[in-house]
């Protein structure tokens, strides 16, 4: 009986299960895509291209690994490094004594810029960039081989053939080239071949190594075993053997050795698919337990009547649990599609703004789609039978009674445990103002999550103190006002359920929109009143950086008072049980000269001291707090490159979002970086001097490879790149409200068209058509009121503490950007309660109605 009565519900009233169908394909559309992203982060991989014919490959760890204790267990956790981590080039000979190791090559590479000299040229013009690899890494690469000429001496150098041809160059020819450690010509002793597309310069071991900027640290070391030795049982073997020491890869893990970046990329997809994909899975479950409810509790009256023609409740929840069955699965399904194709879209953009390399394939498998498909399945059917359960085991004649009456008031449990999730949002709000960094992010996100869940409880206490509050002001608004405030009054578990979208969208979005927003506007604040250079000399594009000794000569340049130079890094600490990065700067030049070209907002100590050891750092205040350090104490750290470091504090500063949240000194960074190069130079004017006439003449301190901006262009440069960091919680705000506003819209036409008869009633007493459409706008207008005004209030109580232990102020809400979002869910909420409003006044009312 109650598998007949399913489909019979669904075959003959599909309009009472369309909302539901709906709600349902959104969710698995959100649920898909998240999870096809998680799955790609978690499998991704690329396939090796110089290591190809390398069976095995030796390295260092890409990521910062810690073991906390967790409760009764033990986890690790690991952070990529913001840089390359290397070898000891000492460890080449330990790999190579090991019984089965026919070879073992030590592998490194460096930028180097050329400039073709006129002595080998027609013409004095820029070469293309090289990289530098020392000899006995040729043959690594497939193909890679001499083909003309003799192995390079010191002050010589192989270059591959594609370059020579392309330069007219040949062996005996002179090559001018910029290393990091300086510019220097070297006599060609010989070509090579190389890999396409991989210009090379190969210079003697000892040469090789002295130009790259990191003596006696190598990438890798290629291994190739014995003859009838398995590759597999040797990588185990040099496991056993290094102890730690590094990493051994073989297979596909291979392209991870030279692309460190996947490290990164599988972490941010991992954390996208993971993270929001929680809190969208969250949302969905959210919106698709409201809307079933809904869609269920407009059939009481069906259900009553079945009560009473003896139906049990047994029946009743059979029935619901066999609709969910036939309308979910299927729902669903259909969903899955446009979930895959915005999961392809998202992962599309982050592969063209260089998130995640560009060989890395999209994981698209079964998990998702099934994870998809139960999760709305599993929700419909809970759903339904929570909606159900008290009409179903009520007696016949109450249950009658109430159907024709509407639902009571919300029962003791649904009361009770919606106080203490309120409560419970309340003192973890209460506990994030008072922690700092990513701690106070996390719990503030628990913030959220519990005031959602004592909103969806709570939603009709909620209507009927804002109805309360705002009736007065209905009440003087005219006849269609007083009658939309005493609708409300009466029907506040409907209005609830229309409302609850509206809030998660305005929560969530808000949440994230606004965080974006106040990082970026306390980040360009701390730029333009932090930067006080007259000039900002970077390199041109595809250049590796400003070449060696830029600093020492621009503090020659007449009219230039200080010249100080930046090397971007990052570094890694612990807080808590957690890693986290920070941004670093290293200082080339004299640090005494930095308050000359930056305001950092010294707090305690001296910037200058960074020039007393190298084992000094300054930190940004906030930093310091989270690591619980003051000047002259040591604060534990990672280096960029994995090393562990305890430098000395010799200063804090309030203004390092946007700038540095660390400073170093620069020969530090420079040992721990993936490239030895300055990024960028900082110049001061003497007072009076000619402004255009120090730019010409920074520019020509390296002709064709240098850019000179003033402090204004430096910091619009900066505000566009901080814009498109934020693109992807952009994308998350909008996937979130995009499928809120659907859902919203979707719950708000399903009250709406469930208001036949009261709309008839309305009619038959006198009521215009026009007082009803006024009467309907001012209900939706109360329904967006009452949800913005309720996730506005959950957003800022998240927003608060985050914005306060990441930037030391409050949130930062542009109105710019508030204005249109309120104004769009207010749209919404009038389009959806107006469209179907006219479709229910066309016809005439009758009594039958």
């Amino acid at each position: 009986m109650s598998n007949g009565l399913a489909r019979a519900a669904v075959r003959f009233r599909p309009a009472s299960f369309a909302g539901t169908f709906l709600a349902l394909l959104f969710a698995s559309a959100i649920v898909t895509a998240c999870g096809v992203l998680l799955q790609t982060g978690l499998t991704a991989s690329v396939q090796p291209s110089r290591y190809a014919d390398v069976p095995v490959v030796v390295a260092a760890d890409q990521q910062v690994e810690l073991t906390v204790k967790r409760g009764e267990e033990h986890e690790t956790i690991a952070q990529p490094l913001p840089e390359r981590a290397r070898l000891d080039a000492g460890l080449t000979a330990t790999v190579a004594a090991l019984p089965g190791v026919a070879q073992a090559l030590p592998d490194s590479s460096f930028p180097l810029s050329t400039t073709t000299p006129p002595s080998s040229s027609p013409s004095s013009s820029e070469g293309p960039g090289l990289t530098g690899r020392g000899w006995s890494a040729l043959g690594i690469g497939p193909g890679e081989r001499l083909t003309e000429g003799r192995a390079p001496a010191d002050g010589e150098l192989v270059l591959d053939g594609a370059s020579a041809r392309a330069a007219h160059l040949s062996p005996g020819d002179t090559l001018t080239l910029t290393a990091p450690t300086g510019s220097a010509s070297y006599r060609i002793s010989g070509l090579a071949e190389a890999q396409p597309g991989s210009p090379t310069a190969w210079f003697s071991d000892r040469t090789a190594d002295r130009l790259s900027g990191h003596p006696g640290r190598i990438d890798a070391v290629a291994v190739r075993p014995a003859a009838g030795t398995d590759p597999q049982a040797l990588a185990d073997e040099l496991r056993h053997a290094l102890d730690g020491q590094a990493q051994v890869s073989t297979g596909q893990q291979r392209g991870t050795v030279e692309q460190p970046v996947l490290h990164e990329a599988k972490a941010m997809l991992t954390a996208l698919g993971a993270s929001f994909g929680g809190v969208a899975t969250m949302t969905a479950v959210f919106v698709v337990v409201s809307t079933v409810a809904l869609a269920t509790g407009q059939r009481a009256r069906e259900f009553a009547l079945l009560r009473t023609i003896g139906a049990t409740p047994r029946q009743i929840r059979r029935s619901i649990a066999a609709e969910a069955v036939l309308v979910a699965p299927l729902a669903a399904a259909i969903g899955v599609l446009p979930g895959l194709a915005l999961a392809r879209w998202w992962f599309g953009e982050l592969v063209a703004r260089g998130a995640v390399p560009s060989d890395v394939e999209l994981g698209v498998g079964p998990l998702p789609v099934l994870a998809a498909v139960v999760a709305c399945t599993v929700t419909a059917l809970a759903a339904g039978w929570f909606a159900a359960r008290r009409s179903a085991r009520m007696r016949p004649a109450q249950a009658l009674g109430e159907a024709n009456t509407g639902p009571g008031r919300p029962g003791r449990a649904r009361t009770v445990t919606g106080a203490v999730f309120t409560a419970g949002a309340v003192a973890l709000a209460v506990v994030a103002a008072n922690l700092t960094g990513a701690t106070a992010a996390n719990t503030a996100l628990g913030v959220v999550l519990c005031f959602l869940v004592a909103v969806a409880l709570l939603g009709p206490w909620l209507v009927r103190g804002a109805v309360g509050l705002l009736g007065v002001l209905l009440r003087a608004g005219g006849a269609p006002a007083s009658l939309a405030a005493d609708n409300a009054r009466a029907s506040s578990r409907r209005l609830a359920s229309a409302t609850v979208p509206i809030v998660m969208v305005t929560a969530f979005c808000g949440t994230l929109v606004f965080l974006q927003s106040s990082l970026q506007h306390t980040a360009a604040e701390h730029v333009r009143q932090g930067l006080t250079a007259d000039q900002v000399v970077t390199a041109q594009a595809g250049r590796p950086g400003l070449p060696a000794g830029t600093v020492e000569r621009a503090g020659q340049v007449p009219g230039v008072s200080a010249a100080v130079g930046l090397r971007p890094t990052g570094l890694v600490y612990q807080q808590s049980d957690m890693l986290a990065t920070a941004t670093a700067l290293g200082v080339d030049g004299d640090p005494a000269a930095l308050s000359a070209v930056l305001d950092l907002g010294v707090r305690s100590g001296s910037l200058a001291d960074l020039s007393r050891s190298p084992d000094t750092v300054a930190l940004d205040a906030t930093l310091a707090d989270s690591l619980g350090v003051r000047v002259g104490q040591r604060a534990p750290l990672w280096l960029g490159d994995g090393t562990k470091a305890e430098p000395t504090v010799v200063a804090t500063y309030s203004r390092g979002l946007g700038l540095g949240e660390a400073l170093l000194p620069g020969t530090t960074v420079a040992a721990h970086s993936s490239s030895a190069y300055p990024a960028q130079l900082l110049v001061a004017e003497a007072p009076g001097t000619d402004r255009a006439a120090t730019a010409r003449a920074l520019a020509e301190l390296a002709p064709g490879q240098l850019s000179v901006t003033d402090r204004q262009g430096y910091a619009a440069q900066a505000d566009r790149e901080r814009e498109l960091s934020g693109w992807a919680n952009n994308v998350m705000a909008a996937v979130l409200a995009g499928f809120a506003a659907l859902t919203a819209a979707n719950t708000l036409v399903m009250t709406v068209l469930d208001r036949r008869r009261e709309i008839t009633l309305l009619r038959l007493a006198g009521t215009t058509r026009r007082q009803v459409r006024a009467m309907l706008r001012w209900e939706a207008l109360l329904i967006a009121v009452i949800g913005l005004a309720t996730g506005a209030a959950i957003a800022w109580t998240t927003l608060t503490p985050i914005t306060r232990a990441l930037t030391s102020s409050a949130p930062h809400v542009p109105l710019g950007t508030a204005l249109p979002l309120a104004a769009g869910a207010a749209l919404l909420c009038l389009a959806a309660t107006a469209l179907p409003g006219r479709a229910l006044l066309r016809s005439r009312p009758t009594p039958n109605h």
